[in-house]
């Protein structure tokens, strides 16, 4: 019999298990507004670690506590189709090529349904490839985030390591509609590395998803303790609030 439920949906990053290979590998990691530079050479370590060891360790895990999933890239059924990133940096506004950093272009979420179809859980490395037939390094967030407004999922939950979105006092903010987030993104209150993760949430539930979370991973089963109790853990964007 089918089990009914959630039909949980896994994307990973792993830039510190990057950066530590490439060290061994004796290849310095350069960065630009938090983005590292990719050349081809660092996009084969990407691909090995993103692809291999950390995919392969999650869906081993899952395994262990008696789940079934398969893990796959974005390459796998041409689930993720990228395009190149470039970054302006300022204040010179200069155009940098990050080289094979890339942004999502498109999603067919086929291979996706038919891993859920088969009752397993999809762990998805952040790879794309380009039409170009170049490999992309994408940030999880974004990916998942796309997926997630692929297929008009119920929730997009993306696991930080802090307690989700504070205001200026460092109090956590919870329950939030996206006119509220917008408005603090113009007065500066959201600023700096969260800006990514709350517009990823925000274009979510704009475009399909009802809600989005933003979570600390560092709590012991956060994920079920937001899901499932009234308080949750971290900050709740919903697109009317």
């Amino acid at each position: 019999m089918k089990s009914v439920g959630m039909n949980p949906i896994v994307v990973h990053g792993g830039g510190p298990q990057i950066g530590k290979t490439l060290e061994k590998l004796g290849k310095n990691s350069k960065f630009v507004d938090g983005m590292r530079v990719t050349d081809s050479e660092t996009m084969d370590v990407v691909e090995m670690v993103l692809g291999g060891l950390v995919n392969k360790e999650i869906v081993n895990l899952i395994h262990q506590h008696g789940g079934n999933s398969i893990g796959l890239t974005g390459k796998d059924g041409r689930l993720i189709t990228a395009k190149k990133l470039k970054t302006k940096v300022e204040p010179t506004s200069e155009i940098i090529d990050l080289g094979h950093v890339g942004q999502v272009d498109q999603i067919d979420v086929s291979v996706i349904n038919l891993l859920l179809q088969g009752d397993f859980i999809p762990v998805i490395a952040p790879i794309g490839v380009g039409k170009d037939g170049y490999s992309y390094n994408i940030n999880a967030d974004l990916v998942a985030g796309a997926i997630a407004e692929s297929l008009n999922a119920e929730k997009l939950i993306l696991l930080t390591n802090t307690a989700g979105l504070l205001d200026d006092d460092g109090e956590l903010m919870t329950g939030m509609s996206s006119k509220m987030v917008k408005k603090l993104i113009d007065d500066g209150t959201i600023h700096g590395g969260m800006l990514p993760k709350i517009g990823c949430a925000l274009s979510a539930v704009e475009n399909g998803v009802e809600a989005s979370h933003i979570i600390d991973g560092r709590v012991s089963h956060a994920v079920l303790l937001e899901v499932f109790t009234d308080s949750g853990v971290g900050t709740l964007v919903t697109k009317n609030g």
